[in-house]
C-alpha cells in the first residue's frame, strides 16, 4: 500500500515578527525498490531491478512506466502482476518494495539489471550515441501526422496544471507531468519529487488505460525539458512536449530527430518553440513566426 505523499514536520519559522515553532507540510521522499520476476530456461527468477527515490503514491504506475521506458515491456499485457511486497517479503520495508511479475515467456536481457538501457546526457558520452540508444527502442510507426493544434491553448496549461497539483499546493516542492489532448483538455496529472518519476507514473497510467502510443496527446512538464524526459516521450509516441523551463541541447536534438514539437519557457503568456512548429496554428491557418498573434 502506498505511503502518504506528504509529511508533517515541526519547524522553526523566522519572520520579521520574530521566531515561532510551527508545523509544515513537505513532500515525502522515500526509496522504492523494484524487484523483477521473469521466466528463464531454468524456471522463474527474481532479481533487484532498481531503486528510485520517489514520492509515495501511484507506485504501481511508476513501476509500469519505468518498465516501459526502460524497454523491459512494450505493453501492459506483458506484465502479469504488480504489487507491494508483504511485511515478511520486504523485511520491515513494506510499502517501499514493489514486485513486478512479467508474463511467462517475456524475455529479459541481462543488461537490464545494469541500469544502463539508455544513456543520459550526464553520462559523458556524445549526443549521437545517446540518441542512437533511443532509436533502437522507439518503434517504427506508420501513424499519420497529427492535426495541427491552436498554439494559444498552450497558455492555459500552467494554470490548469497548478489547479490540479494537489501535493505541490500544500508543499510547494514537487514536480508534475500532465497529459492534455489536442483540444487542450486535461487528461491526467502525476506528481513526484523526481521529474523522471512523474513522467514514468503518467506513462504507466496511460499504458494501463491502453492509450499508447500517445500520438494525439501533449505532454506538459512543470520543470525543464531534459533529454531523459524527451526520450521517455519519444518512447511513448508523444508528438508534442511542453515545459515551463528550458530544454537542454540534447533534448532539442532528440526532439528534432524523432519529429517532436518541443516548447520551452511556457509561462507568463509566452513560450519558445525549438522544433516542430509546423503543427501549430494561430489566428490564421498557419504558424509563421512573426505573423501570427498568439
Amino acid at each position: 500500500m502506498d505511503s502518504a505523499p506528504v509529511a508533517t514536520l515541526r519547524i522553526l519559522k523566522v519572520t520579521e515578527g520574530g521566531l515561532e515553532y510551527a508545523e509544515d507540510l513537505v513532500a515525502a521522499e522515500e526509496p522504492l525498490a523494484l524487484r523483477l520476476g521473469y521466466s528463464t530456461p531454468h524456471g522463474r527468477e527474481q532479481r533487484e531491478l532498481a531503486v528510485t527515490m520517489r514520492t509515495p503514491g501511484n507506485d504501481v504506475e511508476l513501476a509500469l512506466g519505468f518498465c516501459f521506458t526502460e524497454g523491459i515491456v512494450r505493453s501492459a499485457a506483458e506484465v502479469h502482476s504488480l504489487r507491494h511486497c508483504t511485511k515478511a517479503e520486504a523485511a520491515g520495508h513494506e510499502g517501499n518494495v514493489l514486485k513486478i511479475e512479467l508474463a511467462e515467456g517475456i524475455p529479459v536481457a541481462p543488461h537490464i539489471f545494469q541500469r544502463n538501457t539508455f544513456m543520459s546526457s550526464s553520462c559523458g558520452v556524445c549526443g549521437k550515441a545517446s540518441i542512437e540508444a533511443v532509436r533502437v527502442h522507439v518503434p517504427v510507426s506508420d501513424a499519420p501526422e497529427i492535426a495541427g493544434f491552436d498554439a494559444r491553448l498552450l497558455h492555459t496549461f500552467p494554470g490548469t496544471l497548478s489547479a490540479h497539483q494537489r501535493v505541490f499546493g500544500v508543499t510547494g516542492g514537487i514536480h508534475a507531468a500532465a497529459l492534455f489532448d489536442l483540444g487542450g483538455a486535461l487528461l491526467a496529472v502525476r506528481e513526484d519529487v523526481g521529474r523522471h518519476n512523474a513522467v514514468d507514473k503518467l506513462i504507466g497510467y496511460a499504458l494501463s488505460q491502453n492509450w499508447l502510443p500517445l500520438h494525439e496527446r501533449i505532454l506538459f512538464l512543470s520543470g525543464r525539458a531534459s533529454f531523459e524526459l524527451v526520450q521517455k516521450a519519444a518512447l511513448a509516441g508523444v508528438r508534442v512536449v511542453c515545459a515551463v523551463g528550458a530544454p537542454s541541447s540534447l533534448a532539442v536534438r532528440c526532439a528534432r530527430e524523432f519529429g517532436i514539437t518541443l516548447v520551452g519557457f511556457l509561462r507568463q503568456q509566452r513560450f519558445n518553440v525549438y522544433s516542430g512548429e509546423h503543427r501549430m496554428r494561430g489566428d490564421d491557418s498557419s504558424f509563421t513566426p512573426g505573423s501570427v498573434r498568439l
